[in-house]
């Protein structure tokens, strides 16, 4: 299959030509019915005899140019109307009547505060003339309309405000927010892209529109994404700053598969500056060698980095409900664990060299000792809470 993508550098046509590379290249191996032959990147600085080379060779086309933020209104129904005019006649020309997408946008709707504005208008329009094209030719035309699209390479201070609050915020920014309660209806770009690679199969959602709202529709005129995320910029701007401070406080937030924080978490990192990427920890040393706490969470506990020099011995407490495990990752040691009351001690030889978890058990007073007289102990330890210096829960008693 040979793909057509113009606007192939903008923020969707970028995601989505890098998708279709990794399926070509046989890089993504969870499509295994698609076979992607040839894919035409086509952008506002291509020629026309490209353009004309690839509408006579593309078995599909998704037509993603279009004009944002031009000098004059008037740019608007050039940019996406006209160009949409020159792709279908030069399809019309070498008489390809593959399937073409069209990138529309909520504001074609022309309902509401999108009712004057020539933006929308040019998409209305840029809609009706592929449903004309669709009727002339018999080609398959699949419409979206697009609202509010955020997601790792959008384009700061242009047409995303996500993209906006990202890239200021963690770039040290300032941000200008008006009106917390504001709503926005997001749609993140890896659900456009994977609504895009059901399409290349067979299996795109239509709809019809309630408004402004799709409802999904067997036969219906137009085609939508299910998965959208409706969010004030209120909060965004709470999330963003949680984000933010996770270099300090090293708590990562809550961020459950599918659910808005995470798709914004992944896009806020995508904006951080180079000296952002890295960041230093703070490494409690003594004597004995160190300890490091890497990160946190709300409700599964934190994660340390504990080292111990040759010979040295940690731990000799335990605790009521807390509990842990611990991992060496480098080095020989041996932890041992007795319940208080009792004589009897757990013995647990460790070693990098076969990475193990040990549980440490509440009620059992426990240890961990270098048994190395030359290498460092590296041990990865995970608590099931944060530790709370006024309820440690930690209580001295050799094993």
């Amino acid at each position: 299959m040979k793909i057509l993508v113009t606007g192939a550098k903008g923020f969707v046509g970028k995601n989505l030509v890098e998708s279709l590379k990794n399926i070509r290249d046989g890089k993504d191996k969870t499509r295994p019915q698609l076979n992607i032959e040839e894919i035409f990147a086509y952008d506002i600085d291509g020629t026309l005899e490209e353009l004309e080379t690839y509408c006579r060779g593309a078995d599909f086309v998704f037509n993603l140019a279009g004009v944002n933020r031009p000098q004059n209104q008037e740019e608007f129904m050039q940019g996406n109307f006209g160009f949409a005019s020159t792709l279908l006649n030069t399809l019309k020309k070498y008489n390809n009547t593959c399937p073409v997408m069209l990138s529309s946008s909520i504001q074609a709707t022309l309902i509401g505060r999108y009712g004057e504005g020539e933006y929308g208008k040019s998409k209305k329009a840029g809609e009706e003339l592929f449903f004309d094209y669709q009727a002339e030719t018999g080609a398959k035309v699949c419409v979206y309309r697009f609202p509010n699209l955020f997601g790792k390479w959008c384009k700061p201070n242009y047409n995303s405000a996500v993209a906006t609050f990202c890239n200021n915020i963690a770039n040290d920014l300032p941000i200008t927010v008006n009106d917390r309660a504001i709503q926005l209806e997001l749609l993140y770009i890896d659900d456009l892209i994977e609504e895009m690679l059901n399409l290349l199969q067979g299996v795109g959602r239509r709809c019809e529109y309630d408004g402004l709202t799709p409802v999904d529709s067997e036969n219906g005129k137009y085609y939508y994404v299910p998965t959208t995320h409706k969010v004030t910029l209120g909060e965004i701007v709470d999330l963003l700053q949680e984000f933010y401070n996770q270099t300090k406080t090293l708590v990562i937030p809550e961020i459950p598969n599918g659910s808005f924080a995470k798709k914004l978490y992944s896009t806020y990192l995508s904006y951080l500056p180079k000296e952002k990427v890295a960041f230093d920890l703070k490494m409690n040393e003594d004597v004995r060698g160190s300890f490091t706490e890497l990160l946190k969470s709300k409700n599964c506990g934190q994660v340390s980095i504990n080292v111990s020099k040759p010979g040295v011995t940690k731990g000799q407490h335990w605790h009521n409900t807390k509990w842990e495990f611990f991992i060496v990752v480098a080095g020989n040691g041996l932890i041992q664990q007795r319940k208080i009351g009792s004589n009897e001690v757990l013995n647990f030889e460790v070693s990098g060299q076969k990475i193990q978890a040990v549980h440490m058990l509440p009620g059992y007073t426990h240890n961990i000792i270098n048994l190395s007289k030359t290498e460092n102990l590296v041990t990865v330890m995970w608590a099931n809470e944060q530790f709370d210096p006024n309820h440690p829960d930690t209580f001295f008693e050799e094993v």
